[in-house]
């Protein structure tokens, strides 16, 4: 028998340390060639870190949340053969998101949401989600190990493994996990194990000893670790570097909103469905070519702002593993139709752990939106190095006057935030107001 070390591989030019962001296996557990072992995280992207060779885990390089240096020991295997100690780096793959299992079904609805994200999505954007998890499934299917790794024993006291969207459906379910037994890698807790536990159980009501009001006085630490760090990371530099200054306004979408409905009766089918986002969109493009100050970005340690004549909008929008923003871009080139089509695909793309690096970098202005769940007023946070973030809000139709008459209107407001250094709040407001004017006369939107 020997030992085999694995180091941290070299995962990309230019990248000298990587964060631990999960652990498939354990002390003790027998992993076959390819199996999963590890996720790290670069500034970039997600991967899963998997073993060269058949052994046993003997000893684990780190522990999750830990900066490690490439090169360093990640893992030692006990293995087969001659000789002590042997070294080597494990390839990296292109892996699955850290949660290391697919979404639920019971999460599909979630993906039907609009696009955009929440408040905080546009923090996110420097960091790549991972890819998809329907891409992993045949490597999966082509290591029946893995399926039949050995159900791990949970010691009293023990944390359970599982992924955000597992924990989640726990919770709404009612389901304690530490009293569900796991069936994946080192005892992590799926979602087919929640379904066994709950028809061994009962419905979730039981799961919580038959009343909703019992005491409870479980609680659970969660790390801050990975795309939640980074997110975190982002979203404080942003509201420390940046003075942010707020403005909402009232906008009128009546006539915005049947313009919609009449072209998707008319060219929905052969187009795809218009949201109001491609029409925000269009006027924001519309509006910045009098505002070139605010479709920019500003490096406040060099003390440059550079303004752009290409419009990128970022798009924040909700992941399972967090509030991402990928970018549209060039959206001035772009027909109604282009935009709806590429804030499908693009997220989609977070949703499914596929957007890659280019596409989650490099907007100069952010819309941000909490789609049906859009409240009343937010106070968007800009997406550094941006000045400039506009946040869409429900629309609700209220009694309005018009000529004279009380008559039901459909209503939305605007909550935008711009970076007080460059963006006067004078400037601010009359983009907003400009932008409003193309919203409530859509045919100004296609006039050049």
């Amino acid at each position: 028998m020997g030992i085999h070390i694995i180091k941290m591989p070299d995962i990309g030019e230019g990248i000298a340390e990587v964060e631990l962001v999960g652990w498939h296996v354990k002390v003790g557990d027998t992993v076959a060639e390819d199996q999963p072992l590890a996720d790290v995280m670069t500034d970039k992207a997600t991967v899963e870190i998997p073993s060269p060779v058949v052994g046993k885990v003997v000893a684990l390089g780190g522990d999750v949340g830990q900066v490690m240096a490439v090169g360093g020991e990640l893992i030692r295997l006990e293995v087969e053969g001659e000789g002590n100690v042997r070294a080597g780096s494990a390839a990296p793959q292109k892996a699955a998101p850290a949660a290391s299992e697919p979404p639920a079904p019971a999460k599909a609805d979630g993906a039907a949401k609009a696009a955009a994200g929440g408040v905080a999505g546009q923090i996110a954007a420097s960091v790549s989600q991972p890819a998809s998890p329907a891409s992993a499934k045949p490597q999966a299917a082509s290591r029946p190990a893995l399926a039949a790794a050995p159900v791990v024993a949970r010691q009293p006291g023990d944390k359970p493994l599982a992924s955000p969207a597992v924990r989640k459906r726990a919770w709404d379910l009612g389901v304690e996990l530490r009293y569900v037994q796991g069936s994946g890698p080192a005892g992590r807790v799926m979602h087919e194990d929640l379904e066994a536990y709950l028809q061994s159980q009962g419905t979730g009501g039981a799961a919580r000893g038959g009343s909703a009001y019992v005491q409870r006085h479980d609680e659970e630490a969660v790390p801050v670790i990975g795309l939640r760090r980074k997110i975190a990371q982002k979203m404080a530099e942003s509201k420390r570097r940046i003075p942010h200054f707020s403005y909402v306004e009232e906008i009128d979408v009546t006539e915005l909103e049947d313009l919609r409905v009449q072209l998707n009766q008319k060219w929905g089918e052969s187009r795809g469905k218009l949201t109001l986002l491609p029409l925000l969109a269009r006027a924001m493009v519309v509006a910045l070519r009098d505002f070139p100050q605010i479709n920019a970005r500003y490096d406040d340690e060099g003390g440059v702002v550079t303004r752009y004549g290409a419009v990128h909008i970022g798009i924040a929008t909700q992941s399972d593993g967090g509030l991402m923003v990928p970018v549209m871009r060039h959206a001035e080139a772009r027909d109604l139709w282009a935009m709806a089509a590429e804030i499908g695909r693009l997220a989609q793309a977070v949703r499914n752990g596929t957007a890659g690096r280019d596409e989650l970098s490099g907007s100069t202005i952010t819309i941000t939106s909490l789609g049906p769940l859009g409240g009343i007023v937010t106070t968007p946070v800009i997406n550094h190095p941006e000045v400039g973030i506009v946040g869409v809000n429900r629309i609700v139709e209220r009694p309005a006057f018009r000529n004279g008459a009380v008559v039901a209107r459909k209503l939305m407001n605007l909550s935008s935030s711009f970076d007080h250094r460059v963006v006067d709040g004078m400037d601010a407001a009359r983009f907003i107001q400009a932008v409003r004017a193309l919203l409530e006369q859509p045919a100004l939107l296609f006039v050049e």
